[in-house]
């Protein structure tokens, strides 16, 4: 008997509203600013990357409609590709997620690190110390079985946009005297720059890829998924544009290059020291949420893996007695631990997420044609289908290889970082075709 979909138009424009906004937007237009050089480059990065992530939520709203499978990307991946490719992409994702998860408790430690740490550890070594501190303390709780309720979620979601609503009002406040700081141009031409400015951007409006869960679970799916896609990122839009004209009206490109604590810097102009450190404080809180919630929810995929015997059986060692996946946990955090070792700034450990990000989200979407042939039986069925294709995907398709490229040149001031990378993908290989081989029947001898 087939599941009926529940998810009205309201619903969905909600939930892609709350995959996009996360804690990016507090801390990356710092990094947007750098990279950038100039408003011009600045804005331009953020109204192009909202639109880019329109085609991007449209192009895997149809292919949740069209292989509405539990698993999402695993399982599009394996039928489209091969299980191979499946897993070697689905596995630099999990790396990639604990790295995303480094990186968005890197935000937070900056924001509390003037608090809690003397004057001689304001500096990436305080950073790591706070993070690493943070993750474990997690890691412990989590591993003693305490769950975060869902309408604590919702909670967070909302308490997210009313922060930046209140740090958009600053626009309004009568006295804000700007703060004048000459602006670093950017290095090389302006392709590159906004290349390179496009990585935090992609970043900040990352999670609209998991509306390929809900296809199969949309009420009027012709109709509302693509006018809740469309609603939902240009309320995100809206509210990141919003956002950074007050960063930019406030502190100028200059004071956005130096400011890492943007959310924490906008509040205190408008309440003062006490509201900077209020907000600061809010925020290290709303990163532990992301973090704790990943830390449940990841080992969750290793599990599903391990179900396909691809990873070892212990990867689904449940604790009867606290419903913890101990090894599995353990695995993600052992992740997280080794890439804050490794990496200490929020700059470098983006360059990083994304690369591995782009180069997965765009092989996704690349699955769009291979579906579109595979499942022509569904044309006419009422589900929905790109109006301009295959338009909308290239574009998508096209923007994210172009930032590929330009973090992959990046890596020229490094090269065991793109090693790194690549090294990652074999490992996948490896893992998957070993697994495998050893569910291969053997062969008596005659």
């Amino acid at each position: 008997m087939s599941i009926k979909p529940k998810l009205n138009r309201f619903d969905l424009t909600m939930i892609v509203i709350s995959l996009v906004i996360g804690m990016g937007i507090f801390a990356t237009p710092s990094e947007v600013a750098i990279k950038a050089g100039n408003a011009w480059i600045f804005f331009g990065a953020w109204i192009f990357g909202g639109l880019v992530t329109l085609c991007g939520a449209l192009t895997f709203a149809e292919i949740g409609a069209r292989y509405p499978a539990t698993g999402g990307f695993y399982k599009v991946f394996s039928y489209c590709y091969h299980p191979a490719i499946a897993f070697m992409i689905n596995w630099v994702l999990v790396i990639s997620n604990a790295a995303s998860v480094a990186a968005v408790a890197l935000i937070g430690s900056d924001y509390i690190r003037p608090f809690l740490l003397p004057a001689n550890l304001q500096n990436d070594l305080g950073t790591k110390i706070i993070t690493i501190t943070s993750v474990m303390v997690l890691y412990v709780i989590n591993f003693l079985g305490i769950k975060m309720s869902a309408r604590a979620q919702n909670l967070l979601i909302i308490f997210k946009m009313a922060m930046i609503l209140l740090i958009c009002s600053a626009v309004f406040k009568n006295n804000v005297t700007p703060v004048v700081i000459n602006a670093v141009p950017h290095v090389g031409n302006m392709v590159t720059a906004f290349g390179l400015s496009l990585v935090a951007v992609f970043f900040t409006y990352g999670g609209y890829q998991q509306t390929i869960n809900f296809g199969g679970d949309i009420i009027n799916a012709k109709t509302n998924i693509p006018k809740a896609v469309f609603f939902g990122i240009t309320v995100v839009l809206i509210l990141y544009l919003s956002i950074n004209y007050a960063y930019f009206h406030v502190l100028g490109i200059g004071g956005l290059q130096q400011t890492p604590a943007l959310a924490a810097k906008m509040v205190g102009v408008i309440f003062g020291n006490t509201g900077y450190k209020i907000t600061s404080i809010m925020i290290f809180l709303s990163v532990l949420a992301y973090v704790n919630v990943n830390v449940m929810a990841n080992p969750r995929v290793y599990y599903a893996m391990a179900e396909d015997g691809i990873l070892p059986p212990i990867f689904k060692k449940v604790n009867p007695k606290t419903q913890v996946q101990e090894f599995g946990m353990s695995f993600f955090i052992a992740a997280i631990i080794i890439i804050l070792f490794f990496v200490a700034k929020f700059s470098e450990m983006l360059k990083y997420v994304m690369f591995f990000d782009t180069i997965g989200l765009s092989m996704a979407a690349v699955a769009i044609f291979l579906l579109r042939k595979k499942t022509k039986n569904l044309d006419g069925t009422g589900i929905f289908m790109i109006k301009w294709f295959p338009l909308v995907p290239l574009i998508f398709i096209i923007s994210y290889w172009f930032v590929t490229i330009n973090i992959f040149i990046t890596f020229k001031e490094n090269p065991y970082a793109a090693l790194i990378c690549l090294a990652t993908y074999v490992v996948g290989l490896v893992i998957y075709y070993a697994s495998t081989y050893k569910k291969k029947p053997v062969t008596p001898i005659t």
